[in-house]
């Protein structure tokens, strides 16, 4: 029996997606992408999340730099060589000084991987945690209490 993906048309705060060929370099001795690829793709959509809507060199040069510190990881299915996966990612929660990304890779509209990233910013002088951008903050709560009519157009995409 297929898993589908939960709750996949609720909006999701700022979400971004990924059309992603799959490379037989990716392929372990299974016949399914490598466990370490999802590392990889995951980053392109985290980075991709900030560049769409806080760009990174604006970021680092207001004294933020991203720095990953969790991730998890759930196998649902397996993804192969010619399958044509969609990556999915959002801002999930804001939590302190902590922001959980929340992300799943989908062939078709069957749910293959889930994952769940923890990051924080550092401060690019002292190289210590920091406040989250105050724009990121902003962008979510008007998501969270408005249902930011910017946010929720690309949460629905």
């Amino acid at each position: 029996m297929a898993t589908q993906a939960s709750n996949a048309n609720r909006p999701r705060c700022l979400q971004t997606h990924l059309d992603i060929r799959v490379g037989t370099y990716e392929i372990d001795y299974a016949g399914h992408v490598s466990n370490q690829v999802y590392l990889r793709w995951c980053e392109d959509l985290r980075l991709q999340l900030l560049e769409e809507n806080f760009p990174l060199q604006e970021l680092m040069d207001s004294g933020f730099m991203p720095v990953l510190i969790a991730s998890e990881i759930r196998y649902h299915r397996p993804v192969k060589l010619f399958d044509r996966p969609t990556g999915y990612m959002w801002i999930e929660k804001l939590s302190g000084i902590k922001m959980e990304f929340c992300g799943e890779f989908l062939v078709g509209d069957v749910l293959a991987t889930s994952v769940k990233h923890t990051g924080l910013f550092v401060d690019t002088k002292t190289m210590k945690p920091t406040k989250l951008p105050p724009q990121i903050i902003k962008r979510f709560r008007d998501f969270e209490e408005n249902g930011d009519k910017q946010n929720d157009r690309q949460c629905k995409q």
